[in-house]
């Protein structure tokens, strides 16, 4: 005689399959929406996992797609914006990269805007760390100091509004620094901004690769910055989180506010927005000049089209500094030092730095050479690219670039974006002194004169100034 219960014991465990099955499609429904897929390779590890040879091999540069999905990111369904269309995901490719071919490496996906701890020497500071993205990184935090030191009310002065901040203000600075630069993109007329949906919202055209994460962007439009800001604001993380891909989305979102139709305009027939060089993905001149002047055109930054000599462009609330020292040693190896004293190339041949314009023509750059107007901001905040590095120069008098008494002996400070730096570096400029300018025999780019590149871009603004580190080591 049997147990009277082993007839009813069969089904227990099928419930159990059943259950586990269940659960099993729920995840699968969820990876699917995040982009991700399950396969037989998805737990393999070791090398065998990715064939003979090392990881990435036979892909062309930038084919990878982004290694991070932006997990608690994803806005719920219902949440408005409008999907972008198969065409448009298209002209996209084409203005970042020049074609369909190539996606976003991964260094570019794990890119956010990350803070410093709060209320340390670098709370105002967005961590940088390497490769392409820095430029942007450093564009918007010129835009956050401009907003901290000469915006935010508090009753902090000086480089104490930059330290005392915690997390919320942190987050207010960024929507802020996010929001004015797109619309300035959009012309003081719109901004638009691009976020992450769960569910696939376009079909990639033929000929145009899926990468999981342009199908998913709605854009979300608004007619009044404040709107826009509140918006950003509300929706931080998604640009800061972990996971998030915050540096491309603002990337889209800046191209959208500008509208695709208008940054081809300013592009004309220049290169695509960004240059794809050894699996290395990183900014052209154009992605700097929508990020400060609001329009991709390198033209604006001066000297961008060979030309060199358009009009100047009108003074901003950041300003830009460029020293390249390959640049200026192929100048003095085409034969500046052996013009006639006196003339303007025999002065950049003496020692007077690369980068004064001529007083007689104050509207018109040498080709080469920054803008006047961004040279001369409005407000003393510098995005600086040094040898192709992108760091931020600022000062915390707002009367330094309106008033000649105060360009007398005055201080700035440099934030590099490198992660040795744990202190924001101050620097005394003393324009009044002229040491720079003795042994003119020398040029600036020869071994005995070498100088930090820093300093060299100071010098564009200040010709024939003096500049101590006060007991920092100079960055190189």
């Amino acid at each position: 005689m049997g147990d009277p219960g082993a007839g009813h014991a069969a089904p227990a465990p099928l419930q159990e399959i059943a259950s586990r099955i269940s659960d099993l499609s729920k995840w699968r429904e969820i990876f699917s929406s995040c982009g991700l897929e399950i396969n037989s390779t998805t737990h393999q590890q070791g090398p065998s996992s990715a064939g003979p040879g090392p990881p990435g091999a036979g892909e062309s540069p930038g084919s990878q797609p982004p290694s991070t999905v932006p997990r608690p990111l994803l806005l719920p369904r219902g949440t408005g914006g409008c999907p972008i269309s198969p065409d448009t995901a298209m002209r996209l490719q084409r203005l970042l990269f020049g074609s369909t071919a190539p996606l976003f490496s991964c260094e570019w996906a794990a890119a956010r805007f990350r803070f410093h701890p709060p209320r340390s020497h670098l709370a105002y500071a967005l961590q940088a760390g390497q490769g392409g993205t820095r430029a942007i990184l450093a564009a918007v935090q010129a835009h956050i100091i401009t907003f901290l030191l000469f915006t935010r009310e508090t009753e902090c002065t000086h480089l104490e509004r930059l330290c005392r901040l915690g997390h919320r203000e942190q987050g207010q600075a960024l929507a802020t620094a996010l929001a004015e630069t797109l619309w300035a993109a959009g012309g003081g007329g719109r901004a638009v901004v691009c976020l992450v949906t769960a569910p696939v919202t376009t079909t990639p055209c033929e000929g145009c690769r899926a990468d999981s994460f342009t199908e998913r962007i709605r854009l979300f439009e608004f007619s009044e910055k404040a709107a826009a800001q509140e918006f950003i604001s509300d929706h931080i993380n998604c640009f800061k989180g972990e996971g998030s891909h915050g540096v491309i989305l603002f990337l889209y979102s800046l191209l959208f506010s500008r509208t695709l139709e208008r940054v081809q305009e300013d592009l004309g027939d220049a290169a695509p927005l960004l240059n794809i060089s050894s699996g290395n993905i990183t900014c052209t001149e154009a992605v700097l000049s929508l990020l400060l002047t609001g329009r991709a055109s390198p033209r604006q930054l001066g000297g961008g089209g060979g030309g060199g000599g358009e009009a100047a462009c009108p003074r901003g609330r950041v300003g830009f500094l460029r020293w390249e020292r390959a640049r200026r040693q192929r100048q003095v190896s085409q034969g500046t030092e052996r013009d006639p004293p006196g003339t303007a190339r025999a002065q950049v041949s003496a020692g007077q730095p690369h980068g004064q314009w001529d007083p007689q023509a104050p509207d018109k750059c040498p080709p080469g050479q920054v803008s006047p107007g961004l040279r001369t901001p409005r407000l003393p905040v510098w995005l600086c690219s040094l040898s192709g590095r992108h760091s931020v120069l600022f000062g915390t008098d707002s009367r330094l670039l309106s008033d000649w008494k105060a360009e007398r002996i005055f201080h700035l400070y440099f934030y590099s974006g490198q992660q040795e730096q744990t202190q924001t570096a101050r620097l005394t400029i003393d324009t009044h002194s002229h040491h720079w300018e003795e042994a003119q025999r020398e040029g600036p780019c020869s071994p005995g004169r070498r100088r930090p590149a820093l300093e060299m871009a100071i010098r564009t603004k200040w010709p024939g100034a003096t500049i101590s580190w006060n007991g920092t080591d100079p960055f190189f």
